[in-house]
């Protein structure tokens, strides 16, 4: 007879033995599973959490002195390129350019009594030219006379002095006439220097006074505002700034033994934080940087030192990102990303191949008043009787530097 104690006990032994080799055999699996995973996927991706946003930060400063009248944007605004932000008082500005421009019409009236003056200087030249010749022919004719007796010696002394004093008029109003011609030879009115010493002045002026308007430079959210309306300003004095937030890129530390195998133009893929796992942006490499974050500090550790401890150091990959991605989600400046770059391409080097060939970035807000500028001083000229070349720029737009909407039609953003 079977014993029940032996067949009761052999049961759960059995199924303990079945457990245990179905847990050795997913483990294995699994095992199995990650090692395809790392030999195909695995081993070709770098990772890193030390990753967040970076991007432009404009500031917005004064190129002159004056009090702030007005203040059009504030922080966590969104502003256009060529808006203008800041308003200064323009009494000053609009006073040293009535100056300048008066200045401008004296120096083009007296440059053109020059050329007027040369016209006088010519004929008084052609004037005593007539008078040598009329006192050598008076001396031709007394000299054979003096030498039979029928003239007296005096009168012919007379003739002679007449002669040296003729010639010696016609030699000082050459020499007047030549002084007078090197004042404008080779120029015109609007090319004599007088005039255009003038005309810089002018366009200095006009320059100081369109710069009583602060324009942005680009598009963008305002932020770090710390100016007020009726606060002296000086030049270089940081009013504001803009974020252009269209062109933020991510900073990746990534640790020194990573990156052996990243290179420029590598793709990676984003999350962020701020939108969590239902959002993923992808992106590219694009640059790495100089140093390690620990070299650029503003105290650089000294590791000259008896207890030293090594820290692995991490050094930033720039990683731009999808215009349109970021159209759809934005985000800010510091916020913290996940980043994973692919390392299946691993051929070419660490450093840029060559240096860049166009300017990285570009704005055209404070471009158009050296133009206004110029048709002001052209008007001034043809109205102080002057003549400069045609232009295409209409010397009838004068001062327009507070207009909000010509000052954005007249800049752009950021290339």
């Amino acid at each position: 007879m079977t014993d029940p104690d032996k067949s009761g006990g052999a049961a759960p032994r059995g199924r303990r033995a079945r457990a245990l080799l179905l847990l050795v055999f997913l483990f294995a699996a699994a095992g199995l599973g990650y090692a395809v995973y790392w030999s195909l996927i695995g081993r070709y991706v770098e990772s890193t959490d030390d990753a967040y946003v970076g991007g432009n930060i404009v500031q917005i400063t004064p190129q002159v002195a004056g009090t702030v009248l007005s203040i059009a944007a504030d922080d966590t605004e969104y502003v256009k390129a060529g808006q203008t932000l800041v308003e200064l008082d323009q009494a000053d500005a609009r006073i040293a350019l009535a100056q300048a421009e008066a200045a401008l019409g004296r120096s083009v009236r007296q440059v053109r009594n020059l050329l007027a003056s040369t016209a006088q200087l010519e004929a008084s030249v052609a004037l005593r030219r007539t008078d040598l010749a009329r006192a050598e022919a008076d001396l031709a004719r007394r000299a054979p006379l003096a030498q039979t007796g029928a003239l007296p010696l005096e009168e012919l002394a007379h003739a002679q002095d007449t002669l040296a004093s003729s010639r010696a008029a016609l030699d000082a109003a050459e020499k007047q006439l030549a002084a007078h011609k090197t004042l404008i030879d080779h120029s015109t009115i609007a090319t004599h220097p007088e005039v255009l010493s003038a005309a810089a002045r002018v366009r200095e002026a006009y320059l100081a006074y369109a710069r009583t308007a602060l324009p942005s430079p680009v598009s963008g959210i305002v932020a770090k505002r710390n100016v007020q309306v009726g606060q002296r300003i000086n030049p270089g004095s940081p009013l504001m700034a803009v974020i252009p937030l269209d062109q933020v890129w991510v900073d990746a530390n990534f640790k020194e033994r990573q990156l052996l195998n990243l290179r420029p133009g590598q793709t990676a893929r984003l999350k962020a934080d701020l939108y969590g796992n239902t959002v993923e942006y992808h992106g590219k490499v694009v640059g790495f940087g100089a140093g390690t974050g620990s070299a650029f500090a503003l105290l650089p550790p000294q590791n000259a030192t008896g207890n030293w401890i090594k820290v692995v150091q991490r050094v930033p990959v720039r990683i731009a990102l999808d215009p349109e991605e970021l159209k759809r989600h934005p985000l800010r400046l510091g916020l913290s990303m996940l980043v994973e770059v692919d390392t299946h391409r691993r051929e070419g080097e660490l450093a840029p191949p060559a240096a860049r060939a166009t300017p990285a970035y570009r704005t055209q807000a404070y471009a158009t008043p050296g133009d206004l500028a110029d048709a002001r001083v052209s008007e001034v000229i043809r109205a102080n009787g002057g003549a400069v070349a045609p232009s295409a720029k209409t010397a009838a737009t004068v001062l327009p530097v507070h207009s909000k909407q010509s000052a954005e039609s007249r800049a752009s953003s950021l290339d």
